[in-house]
């Protein structure tokens, strides 16, 4: 029982980065219909700026409590507002243009925008693992027995809670305010969204930022969580994260968010129980069997065609 709990613990924590991640992936397609595949690379571009910004600070686990919190949270603005730059560029430059193309044209742009950004880390960063020195040790005892204790770390508590605010705040976002109104218009019918006075090239490009900056603070987690990254993150997270978008629902907030979850857990249930090697075969097996008898995803709608 302990075991498991701490899995438990372990697959929320990762699920919920993949949860960040996937929300992306289902904005963009909910309202344009497009896969945005280099969606995991402005997650890999966050983690990197993430990177450099805590490196300049100096940041260390032996600063005071209080200024390293300060560090974390100016160092997830910076990330968040410098990928949603990124993110916003992509878009007018790689995606407008090509918005009333036949659907292909986009798709192939996104594959090429996403090796793009590889590349451009490659060759500025280089190609070896960069490493991050902890910065939030500690953890706590849940309960357990002399032979195993079940723990969950400050860092596991920090990127549970902060999935948890920000599809919150997000979700209020969506069905609250002008911006929300809007994305919500262009969902259902961009043409008609755009006859009804809503700015629909102002929208989509919001709907990108916001995307962007929800994967910054995902691959700023991933840095505290993992310690290690690379310039080839961005796709194996990234693939991961849309399967999880697809396995909630892509279209589906909620559902980007509970794909990412399961996947989660099933990678890390998996990893612990049978073969690490084969956990991806787990996800995406359980991923084929959920679409064939669930085509929507657990909790997406069938899309109804306008005519």
């Amino acid at each position: 029982m302990e075991y498991f709990t701490q899995q438990l613990i372990n697959g929320l924590t990762l699920g919920s980065i993949y949860g960040l991640i996937a929300i992306g992936y289902t904005m963009v397609y909910g309202i344009i219909g497009m896969i945005n595949f280099a969606h995991g690379d402005i997650f890999m571009v966050g983690a990197f700026i993430a990177l450099i910004a805590l490196l300049l600070i100096g940041a260390s686990a032996a600063m005071p409590i209080v200024t390293l919190i300060a560090v974390l949270l100016l160092v997830i603005v910076i990330a968040m507002v410098l990928t949603a730059i990124w993110g916003w560029t992509i878009e007018r430059i790689a995606y407008r243009p090509l918005r009333t193309s036949f659907r292909l044209a986009p798709l192939i742009t996104a594959i090429g925008m996403s090796i793009t950004l590889q590349n451009f880390v490659q060759l500025v960063q280089g190609a070896q693992v960069k490493a991050l020195p902890s910065l939030t040790r500690g953890a706590y005892g849940l309960f357990g027995s002399d032979r195993f204790t079940v723990r969950i770390s400050n860092i596991q508590i920090i990127i549970m809670a902060l999935t948890a605010v920000l599809t919150i705040a997000f979700a209020v976002l969506i069905s609250r305010t002008s911006i929300g109104r809007s994305q919500r218009a262009c969902e259902q019918d961009v043409k008609m969204a755009a006859l009804l006075g809503v700015n629909v090239d102002r929208t989509i490009s919001l709907t990108f930022v916001i995307g962007a900056a929800l994967a910054a603070v995902g691959g700023v987690m991933y840095l505290l969580y993992y310690g290690v990254i690379d310039f080839y993150i961005g796709f194996n997270v990234g693939i991961k994260a849309f399967t999880a978008a697809v396995l909630g629902g892509i279209g589906s907030l909620p559902g980007a968010v509970l794909g990412g979850i399961l996947l989660g857990l099933i990678e890390t249930y998996w990893s612990a129980y049978f073969s690490v090697e084969y956990k991806d075969v787990a996800a995406f097996s359980i991923l084929i069997v959920t679409l064939i008898f669930l085509p929507s995803g657990l909790l997406g709608r069938p899309e109804v065609e306008k005519v």
